[in-house]
């Protein structure tokens, strides 16, 4: 699935509640101010850090706009308040991706990340060629798990004390969403 293209493949994706877009390196200000938050960073792995500085948006900008990952920042009102990302697996998982998303407090408990999965999902599916995109949310953030379950993924299990959190063991709760078969094969919905 490495697409030496990034996000070309979806360029632009409108989600009613917001658009996924190319990051640019003009987000930077409405990047920082919504990344530094210890509330939206709880539910992330370390390299999201807190606090969340121009230094660290400036490197993250970087990145982002020559990643070879597909890599979009959420839009809301004209300015980039959160991110969705797809990490891709390799050799005889290549069919899967890793789904990554986060999304500035001030938003919350609006749907506007379920608006944002629920359009997301399905055509990244089919234009990265996936048959498998899961997540992963950490033990204590409930409302990330009811997005992933309003958006057609299965809570797949629990992987007890799988990592370690600003000096907390926590479990992780497995999401995915799959197609159940490859074309050709008994059982495959076209």
């Amino acid at each position: 699935m490495h697409d030496p293209l990034g996000n070309e493949r979806m360029p632009r994706l409108d989600c009613g509640a917001a658009v996924l877009r190319p990051w640019q390196m003009d987000d930077l200000d409405s990047l920082v101010a919504s990344a530094n938050d210890e509330s939206v960073s709880r539910g992330l792995r370390d390299r999201f850090p807190y606090p969340y500085s121009g230094d660290d948006g400036r490197a993250w900008l970087a990145y982002a706009v020559r990643a070879s990952e597909p890599l979009w920042a959420l839009e809301i009102d004209g300015a980039a308040v959160g991110g969705v990302s797809l990490h891709p697996g390799s050799d005889v998982h290549r069919h899967a991706a890793e789904l990554g998303y986060w999304l500035a407090q001030r938003y919350w408990n609006r749907g506007v990340m379920s608006r944002v999965i629920a359009e997301f999902a399905p055509r990244a599916m089919r234009a990265y060629g996936l048959y498998r995109l899961y997540a992963a949310v950490y033990e204590g953030n409930p409302s990330s798990c009811r997005v992933l379950e309003k958006c057609g993924f299965v809570h797949e299990g629990v992987n007890k004390s799988a990592v370690v959190k600003r000096g907390r063991l926590l479990d992780l709760h497995m999401y995915a969403r799959t197609v159940p078969a490859l074309p050709g094969e008994a059982g495959h919905a076209a």
